[in-house]
């Protein structure tokens, strides 16, 4: 094991990252949660700030400086491009913030909850990748109980995730969580190799 190790937890929607990542962190592991924290950085950071409202305009914060969700939902649901610019402004500042909270880490290991690896170019900072598996189906049926949306919007964002882990070139460990294969040997069996 290297010193200071990142180590990533992915996987497509509904197979079950979250759920691992929270073992670990009750095992007392140190997780970064991407999507929290980028999240709180659309608000906090003054880079995220100044750039969204350069590109989009003051009223893409609200008036009590959070960002104005329904307004930045609407004009990226359907824009790749705009989608593209917020994804450029906003991922670099978390990549910046995991990195500073990384190495400011007391542990020799931690990890980073991300559901888009390769997308974010997380791949190029991590030393390992665990990779939750789940079938399909039971993939969906997670999400439409805990979303309360549709199949077909559920089989959208499966879709719409089909980065290729083809770019990772660091170990890729997979991780099963089925419902029916215990997640916690398989953790601990991953943590002492």
């Amino acid at each position: 094991m290297t010193a200071r190790q990142l180590i990533a937890i992915t996987g497509g929607i509904g197979s079950g990252k979250s759920v691992v990542a929270r073992v670990l962190s009750n095992m007392g592991h140190q997780v970064y949660d991407c999507d929290l924290r980028a999240k709180t950085l659309m608000t906090t950071s003054p880079i995220i700030r100044q750039q969204l409202t350069e590109r989009f305009g003051n009223n893409i914060y609200n008036l009590d400086g959070s960002i104005n969700k329904p307004l930045l939902s609407s004009i990226i649901f359907n824009d790749h491009d705009a989608l593209a610019t917020v994804n450029g402004i906003v991922h670099p500042v978390v990549k910046d913030d995991l990195l500073k909270w990384h190495y400011s880490n007391q542990k020799s290991q931690s990890f980073v909850e991300t559901a888009i690896l390769v997308e974010a170019g997380m791949h190029t900072m991590v030393d390992e990748v665990w990779n939750v598996t789940a079938p399909t189906e039971t993939r969906i049926l997670r999400v439409i109980r805990r979303n309360a949306t549709t199949r077909d919007k559920v089989l959208e964002r499966i879709n719409s995730q089909s980065a290729s882990m083809s770019e990772v070139t660091v170990p890729v460990k997979n991780i099963i969580n089925d419902g029916n294969t215990a997640i916690l040997p398989q953790l601990i069996a991953l943590l002492s190799n």
